[in-house]
């Protein structure tokens, strides 16, 4: 069983390294399609590995990007680690909506709050658009992907909880 859990977290943070490689150019820099397989490992996987899927996949997206943020990208993943895993804690106990609502707020709004003082108002400002937009793209490829995975599964993969 933990091996099969392992493989699937290593399979879902090689698609978040994927989409990584799918880019959005938005205002300040780029974003990219890395999210969407982490939330949609939040279907199969216990919250914990979900968040290290989040973790790795951003990890894989910002090496692709080049470190544009240096040593702010550690921040990021980490971020990206407790959202995640805090989104599939609700996708558990099948709080549908909030865990959308959840995710959307605190990774489109919350997470770049800290780089309003860690860089600069205009910076976060100018960054907050395109993070919110890549946040509700990558939140609806998700929305339309975890359903139609669990019905191609048909629970195969619903034992690693």
């Amino acid at each position: 069983m933990q091996v099969k859990r392992l493989t699937v977290t290593a399979m879902f943070a090689a698609l978040c390294a994927v989409g990584g490689l799918l880019i959005i150019p938005l205002g300040i820099g780029s974003t990219a399609l890395d999210s969407a397989p982490a939330l949609v490992s939040a279907a199969f996987l216990p919250p914990v590995y979900a968040g290290i899927v989040a973790l790795l996949g951003h990890t894989a997206s910002a090496m692709y990007a080049g470190f544009p943020l240096g040593p702010f990208h550690a921040l990021i993943a980490l971020e990206m680690f407790i959202i995640v895993a805090v989104f599939a804690r609700l996708h558990q106990v099948k709080r549908n909506v909030l865990k959308w609502v959840f995710f959307i707020i605190a990774n489109g709004l919350l997470a770049p709050l800290p780089f309003y003082f860690l860089i600069s108002p205009a910076f976060f400002i100018g960054a907050l658009p395109s993070i919110f937009i890549a946040t509700v793209a990558n939140a609806a490829i998700a929305a339309v992907v975890i359903p139609a995975l669990r019905n191609v599964t048909s629970g195969q993969l619903g034992e690693l909880r």
